[in-house]
């Protein structure tokens, strides 16, 4: 497997918030796996694919989709109460079409370990590596 074809997140350190990063094949994937390290800073606990949600969001370039894309995720985390562990992307031109998939917040079972309040401009950044791997990153309120 070549470097290009991973997938996987990160976090990475910042003074007050968190940092938040992920990488795979295409931007699609690289904005589903960082969606996955948004609920990894919130929960260690496996988050069961009990109910879909759809998202939809458009933006100028594909920098201000990812935040746009990230802060739809905490807008559904925030009003249903709801963690997901399940992201499905599609980005043609400045438009995504997303799904995901979640269950509601068990305090007792989940431990949030913080509230997202919203992705930032702070070291935002989108784009190919020198091996093309996709990697979305910026840094989340919380």
């Amino acid at each position: 497997m070549n470097a290009a074809s991973k997938r996987g997140w990160q976090h990475f350190p910042h003074a007050a918030d968190i940092g938040i990063c992920g990488y795979g094949p295409s931007a699609e994937s690289a904005f589903e796996e960082a969606a996955s390290a948004l609920t990894a800073a919130v929960t260690t606990a496996p988050v069961a694919a009990l109910a879909r949600v759809e998202i939809s969001c458009d933006a100028a370039d594909i920098e201000l989709l990812f935040v746009a894309w990230l802060n739809a995720i905490i807008y559904e985390m925030a009003v249903r109460q709801m963690l997901f562990g399940r992201f499905e992307v599609s980005i043609k031109g400045g438009a995504l079409a997303g799904a995901i998939w979640g269950e509601p917040v068990d305090r007792a079972r989940h431990e949030p370990a913080c509230e997202p309040k919203g992705a930032t401009f702070t070291e935002l950044r989108v784009g190919q590596d020198a091996s093309g791997a996709w990697f979305a990153r910026c840094v989340v309120d919380v």
